[in-house]
């Protein structure tokens, strides 16, 4: 039977992930392990300087005292006998558009499946209540699905965003580019108790580039957003153009 690593950033016991995981279950063999606490905005991080510590909650799910990235790390490397066939990551409470993929634990637990040689998506629902969980783990299936039958490159991820309605409600599915904010506002400043200055990391910027084909403009007009991420960062238009300039200094 086909084996599916769920994780997220979101922590074990979100609803996301539960709901993720059930509807994984009806089709194939599933293992849940997560943070013990919300890692949102831990992006890529791994844990270093401490140990790693699991504890299997009543439900089956593992709970990891790391960051995602160390949860789906940990699973492929120590927890699974055999390796996993694909990492999902989810469903993140709140969008990954845009610029927010590059902080995003949700997309970076998908990113070490990747690392590690597996097919791997992220998905997460957007919008300001969160109630239709049950929407985007719908969207999941059908994803994973298809990348059963037609695996993407083995340099990529697929990053999802579900708008926050009923199944019936949604438009469609469009496959997208990541859209862009502006700079995010500045961090709020504000004292403890003590009167020591503390900090607060500010809003995000606004929407910059939401135009037609974004990841932005697909979610806001009812549909599903399917945006393939390159996992190799490197600008390789740029190679030829850059080797001439260090050349010259």
């Amino acid at each position: 039977m086909i084996k599916i690593l769920v994780s997220n950033d979101d922590g074990v016991t979100a609803p996301g992930i539960k709901a993720l995981s059930d509807a994984l279950s009806t089709s194939y063999q599933v293992m849940t392990v997560g943070p013990d606490r919300n890692c949102s905005g831990a992006s890529n991080s791994l844990t270093l300087t401490n140990p790693l510590r699991i504890n299997t909650l009543s439900n089956g799910y593992v709970s990891v005292s790391g960051t995602p990235t160390d949860c789906v790390h940990l699973a492929i490397r120590e927890l699974y006998t055999d390796e996993p066939d694909m990492v999902v990551s989810g469903i993140n409470a709140g969008a990954n558009l845009g610029d927010d993929t590059l902080y995003s634990g949700t997309v970076a637990a998908a990113m070490e499946g990747r690392f590690l040689g597996l097919p791997a998506i992220a998905i997460s629902l957007v919008g300001s209540t969160l109630t239709h969980y049950e929407t985007a783990a719908h969207f999941a299936c059908k994803v994973v699905a298809g990348l059963m039958k037609k695996p993407i490159a083995q340099d990529q991820i697929l990053n999802i965003n579900v708008p926050d309605l009923p199944i019936k409600q949604i438009k469609g599915i469009r496959v997208t580019r990541l859209g862009a904010r502006h700079k995010a506002e500045g961090m709020v400043r504000t004292q403890d108790p003590a009167g020591r200055d503390i900090f607060w990391l500010g809003p995000p910027g606004d929407e910059q580039d939401a135009s037609e084909g974004t990841d932005f403009h697909a979610v806001s007009n009812g549909y599903v957003s399917v945006t393939p991420l390159t996992v190799d960062l490197t600008a390789f238009e740029q190679i030829s153009t850059m080797q001439q300039w260090i050349d010259k200094i």
